[in-house]
């Protein structure tokens, strides 16, 4: 399975041809917030706090932001999900998450990665529904959500 003609399309589609491809989609270490909680943070009485944070007065900062997605997709745009045959047919998914990962809500962030054989099958990120308490209790809430999702592709 593959999504190389939509991937080129978008590239196209977007000017970026002829442009440099990014190695991962986002800048590592980059958290982004809303309005609201930097508000919320910094506090409305006080100018100097929000002073350097400007709110997207320019629309090209999230251009940019969306480019580097698809300079990332354009390093490899056929890439797709490979079924060989002579797969073991073992099941094995991995997971993890950054307890208290979310600025806004302090919700610890999951993602799983499913494989069956050599092939990855699932995988996901996302915010979990509850603050955890702990670090071990956010792993543990990973792990559910990873089983779960082992077994919808039993």
């Amino acid at each position: 399975m593959s999504q190389r003609k939509y991937a080129l399309e978008l590239i196209f589609e977007m000017g970026l041809a002829g442009s440099i491809s990014a190695g991962i989609p986002l800048e590592s270490n980059v958290k982004l917030t809303s309005e609201e909680y930097d508000s919320f943070i910094k506090g409305d009485s006080d100018p100097e706090a929000t002073k350097d944070d400007n709110l997207l007065a320019d629309p090209g900062q999230y251009q940019r932001l969306i480019e580097r997605v698809v300079r990332y997709i354009k390093a490899a745009p056929g890439l797709g999900l490979l079924m060989l045959s002579d797969s073991s047919g073992t099941l094995v998914a991995y997971c993890d998450s950054d307890w208290g990962g979310c600025l806004q809500t302090r919700r610890s962030l999951m993602g799983y990665l499913v494989k069956f054989g050599e092939a990855t099958i699932s995988w996901k990120s996302k915010k979990q529904d509850t603050v955890a308490r702990s670090s071990a209790e956010a792993e543990f809430r990973s792990m559910a959500s990873t089983v779960v999702q082992c077994m919808i592709n039993i």
